[in-house]
């Protein structure tokens, strides 16, 4: 089992970055792909960001690409995701989720974890 933490998020001007980090708790973190979601009220929640186990292949939303990237530390147990030029319509609730695939996920149904989400508010 694998319990997930996030930090770092917080309120930026549009243009700006933010780092956030989701530390995770069990001995299997490293056999586990991770993934950054997103999800603003009324709606679904969205993909963001994906890494397999080794970090050696990575995948983004076309609305991220560019400009956010994911990596993880698996000796750390953490999984970062780096935010630059944000935008306002960046806005919405983060979350860190974890599944027991070795391949690159994109639907929030197949992870297996969650974590409790962190608020990144992008100001025009």
């Amino acid at each position: 089992q694998v319990q997930l933490v996030e930090s770092g998020g917080g309120l930026v001007q549009a243009g700006g970055s933010l780092r956030l980090s989701c530390a995770a708790s069990g001995r299997t973190f490293s056999s586990y792909a991770m993934g950054w979601f997103r999800q603003v009220p009324g709606k679904e929640r969205e993909f963001v960001a994906a890494i397999v186990w080794n970090g050696g292949n990575t995948y983004y939303a076309d609305s991220v690409k560019g400009r956010f990237t994911i990596s993880r530390d698996n000796g750390k147990k953490t999984v970062i995701l780096q935010m630059n030029s944000l935008k306002p319509e960046d806005t919405a609730v983060y979350y860190c989720a974890a599944h027991r695939g070795s391949y690159l996920e994109v639907d929030a149904d197949e992870y297996d974890y969650w974590g409790q989400g962190t608020q990144v508010t992008v100001s025009s």
